[in-house]
């Protein structure tokens, strides 16, 4: 038994607990840039769980128009805090600077997974229950439309076959490849 023991379940518990709640801050602030139901279950759960360090943090961070900044700035010092744990525990370290870009490039890549993955569940749900309303399918659509809409704009109608998905999932996981290797090329740089 190495070192790795018992440093492999704290660096787990830390990751997920840690993301499990920025995953919550992300979603409400999507959901709100989305303009989703606000009296939704989902959004309300995300509400109050969210709320109290929110609450302290918009008295001194205002909201820019649609974009919750507050919340987008939780999520960072939290993303900030999970990565300067888990290097920790791990015996690592790295400056100011490269931590910052670590821990956005984290986040960006949990809001394209957070679509990803909705895009997936929403096109499953419309095919086992298409028409049919229930809070989860009301929250995937608030958070997919936007980006289908703007896939639909470009590809034309195929004669009733929804090609939108498919095109969303394909430009997100272009970005992927196209600006998380770039970030984290600069973080090791930086590091």
């Amino acid at each position: 038994m190495g070192s790795n023991y018992m440093t492999d379940p704290v660096v787990f518990l830390i990751d997920t607990l840690f993301s499990l709640y920025i995953l919550a801050v992300m979603l409400r602030f999507l959901l709100q840039w989305t303009q989703a139901d606000f009296y939704n279950p989902v959004s309300q759960f995300l509400v109050k769980v969210t709320h109290p360090p929110l609450r302290v943090m918009r008295r001194f961070i205002p909201a820019f128009g649609r974009i919750d900044s507050s919340s987008l700035v939780l999520a960072l010092l939290l993303q900030m805090l999970a990565n300067f744990a888990i290097l920790a525990v791990k015996d690592l370290s790295v400056g100011f600077v490269a931590l910052a870009l670590l821990s956005f490039a984290d986040l960006l890549k949990m809001i394209l997974d957070i679509f990803v993955y909705a895009i997936f569940a929403a096109a499953i749900l419309s095919w086992f229950a298409p028409g049919n309303y229930s809070g989860a399918s009301s929250i995937l659509y608030s958070l997919t439309e936007p980006l289908l809409n703007v896939c639909r704009r470009v590809i034309p109608d195929l004669g009733g076959i929804d090609l939108s998905p498919l095109a969303a999932l394909v430009l997100l996981q272009l970005a992927k490849m196209m600006v998380l290797p770039p970030l984290h090329q600069l973080i090791a740089i930086l590091g």
